[in-house]
């Protein structure tokens, strides 16, 4: 099983959850946290439910995440929700999918908006039925002023067109004369990424025992630390969340050094 491959609680763990939540908050937080939610599907399949419930139950997922997340003091939180590769998905999955934003901005606005949450969106938007994009925009447009955290969305996000993308501007930047093209950086790049108001992803988790990337943020994961947990997103909990970070503090990041 993975979860033997990720060592984590000691005999000295905290008593309480609240005691474990101060003992994070006292050492080194990432930053930026971005997960990958896998597993509504699966989860709805072994219960004999249609797999739209596996995604209604991973929404409330997202909602107690991004709470703890704002009160452990991670900065960002970036969930990949819709992948350019999901269209090729039964049409009525898609279209419950590109509900999903409109009935959880709708009911959970308020709170963002109350616990200083700021919500962003990366990833193409030409494709977006017009009531998604509304209910992303108007959740973009109420939270702009909260300096909290950053709930970012990675919607009909896909790392290869992002970075074919950037790749172009670049050179038409550099065609058009405001770009030298020898004092192109990795820096300089980032700043032609969907990301580039966001510093990179310190912890990447992926629920359901799947160990790829999918496709997602390829540039920004370069010296991320991986979590992979075999539990499916909708079974995710706080103490998984809190397992992870955990897992990430008792690592040591050399970034190629030694």
């Amino acid at each position: 099983m993975l979860k033997k491959l990720i060592p984590w609680k000691s005999q000295n763990q905290p008593s309480s959850f609240r005691d474990q939540i101060m003992q994070l908050k006292s050492q080194e937080v990432p930053s930026h946290i971005a997960i990958i939610m896998d597993g509504n599907g699966r989860w709805a399949k072994k219960r004999s439910l249609p797999r739209v419930a596996g995604h209604h139950e991973g929404m409330k997922v997202v909602r107690k995440i991004t709470s703890l997340a704002n009160e452990i003091g991670v900065k960002t939180l970036t969930l990949y929700a819709f992948s350019t590769e999901n269209w090729k998905r039964p049409k009525m999955e898609v279209d419950f999918l590109m509900k999903l934003p409109e009935e959880f901005l709708g009911t959970f606005l308020p709170e963002l908006v109350k616990e200083n949450v700021r919500v962003k969106m990366m990833g193409n938007t030409d494709k977006l039925p017009a009531h998604t994009l509304k209910a992303i925009e108007k959740a973009m447009n109420d939270t702009k002023e909260n300096t909290g955290l950053v709930l970012n969305f990675a919607l009909n996000y896909g790392s290869r067109v992002e970075i074919l993308d950037a790749v172009k501007q670049v050179l038409n930047d550099v065609e058009n004369g405001k770009l030298d093209k020898d004092s192109l950086s990795e820096e300089t790049f980032s700043e032609y990424l969907m990301s580039s108001e966001l510093q990179d992803p310190d912890l990447l988790i992926r629920t359901s025992g799947e160990i790829r990337l999918s496709n997602f943020m390829l540039w920004q994961l370069a010296y991320t630390e991986f979590f992979f947990t075999d539990v499916l997103w909708p079974d995710f909990s706080e103490e998984h969340f809190i397992e992870a970070i955990e897992v990430f503090q008792g690592r040591q990041r050399r970034y190629g050094g030694v």
